[in-house]
């Protein structure tokens, strides 16, 4: 896919018109203002960590409701939806795709979407976004403001079921080592499970939420077509945040068996150090007893009283297996 090319206005990642005969349109910088502001269905896509993002906003979008333009340039953005008028302000996230971050660090996409307008500013790389605009490049792409809200929908709503996948995947392997009884490196492997599912869950229940909110009394413009494609959507997001409910249930019986492992090798370990302990306890007692340099020892003037002694000890432990056995310690 071919990255995006940056506008003389370094504000402006992307403006493309969505409708009528010049749709999929580039539009210059200077033209962007102007179709904003018309009856004529336009997009732009915005540099949120842009520090002239905020000035550039207040300038040609003076016009919208001023909760609009705190919403697109508020510092902590939270999914949700709020209609505004024939519009809506839509606040999404997305899987980090950035190479070297993590995808579960979610990126968040702002919206004012209304008929005449979309207005999209994101703070970092975005891949829906960058499909839709290479799309409209190829001459493809949304031809109206609610068949772009679906598709923006849909690839991002895909790429977090990609990814989810993956992490069930990681799962069930991982549950299939446990019962292999694996090495140490299984719990490293549960921990990294267990935040990526917390994060995520974080996430995505108030994007599920945002998507509900899409469901009831939203503008004419999101016709009965549109709101079936959003519904299998937040069903998709539905599945998602349930297994990551669960994940956390599944990840917690990982951590039980686990520990019962644990328990079980230490339990294990003890047991044979008892066994060593009452075997040679009593055998140590012995040579101790004979090892002292003091007159009167039986056997210091016989030659084979070692081998004697010896023999004794041998008997001695074997007495002590027997008698272990017997109690069924062993």
């Amino acid at each position: 896919m071919n990255e995006l090319v940056p506008r003389t206005d370094d504000v402006i990642q992307s403006a493309y018109v969505l409708a009528g005969n010049r749709h999929s349109l580039t539009l210059s910088a200077a033209e962007v203002s102007e179709v904003l502001r018309s009856d004529e269905l336009g997009w732009v896509h915005l540099r949120a960590q842009h520090p002239d993002t905020p000035a550039w906003i207040v300038e040609n979008l003076s016009y919208l409701d001023p909760t609009i333009i705190d919403a697109l340039v508020a510092e902590e953005t939270r999914p949700r939806v709020t209609r505004v008028g024939d519009g809506l302000i839509v606040i999404l996230r997305g899987i980090n795709t950035i190479e070297g971050q993590d995808p579960e660090d979610m990126v968040s996409v702002r919206l004012w979407i209304d008929p005449y307008r979309i207005v999209s500013l994101a703070r970092r790389k975005v891949r829906a976004i960058e499909e839709i605009a290479t799309e409209l490049d190829h001459g493809r792409g949304p031809c109206d403001c609610a068949e772009f809200l679906v598709t923006l929908v849909e690839r991002l709503t895909q790429r977090i079921e990609r990814h989810w996948n993956g992490i069930d995947d990681l799962a069930d392997d991982l549950e299939e080592a446990v019962l292999d009884e694996a090495g140490p490196e299984v719990r490293a492997t549960l921990v990294d499970l267990r935040r990526q599912a917390i994060i995520l869950r974080r996430y995505l229940q108030p994007q599920r939420d945002a998507l509900r909110a899409l469901q009831t009394g939203q503008p004419a413009w999101l016709e009965s077509d549109d709101q079936r494609h959003l519904a299998e959507e937040l069903d998709a997001l539905e599945r998602v945040v349930e297994d990551a409910d669960a994940m956390r249930e599944r990840m917690a019986l990982v951590r039980d068996e686990l520990n019962g492992q644990a328990s079980e090798r230490l339990n294990r370990n003890m047991y044979l150090l008892s066994i060593l302990s009452a075997v040679f306890l009593p055998l140590g007692f012995l040579t101790g007893l004979f090892g002292i340099n003091v007159a009167g020892l039986p056997g210091t003037g016989e030659p084979l009283a070692f081998w004697i002694f010896v023999g004794a000890l041998v008997i001695v432990a074997a007495l002590q297996l027997a008698v272990l056995r017997r109690m069924r310690w062993i």
